[in-house]
């Protein structure tokens, strides 16, 4: 792997920049949280390396459409609590609008 934990934490940094996260109140340092999950995310691009390169590349997608639809699903529920959105659904009308690809792949 051509990037450290630290350096894929500083990228999140640089990205952060243009669309922060809100960490809020909670009772941690946020560069701490961030080198956290960039260890996890580092080991798990070296283990799927012994997969081999297609398969390496599914692994690494099915982790990332998991992180954003579990982002995704906390967002709806912290809306849900705050009354910003329905249990019906209608926040996620936003997203049918989205393109879509082709089974061809991504």
């Amino acid at each position: 792997m051509n990037i450290t934990s630290t350096g894929l934490a500083d990228l999140i940094r640089e990205i952060e920049v243009e669309d922060p996260i809100d960490y809020g109140d909670l009772p941690y340092d946020e560069d701490e949280l961030r080198l956290l999950v960039c260890s996890h995310i580092c080991d798990i691009a070296e283990q799927s390396a012994q997969l081999g390169e297609e398969n390496r590349q599914t692994m690494l997608l099915a982790v990332t459409a998991k992180l954003v639809l579990e982002n995704l699903v906390l967002n709806v529920r912290l809306m849900q609590a705050q009354g910003k959105a329905h249990a019906g659904g209608g926040t996620t009308q936003r997203f049918t609008a989205l393109p879509t690809r082709t089974p061809a792949g991504c």
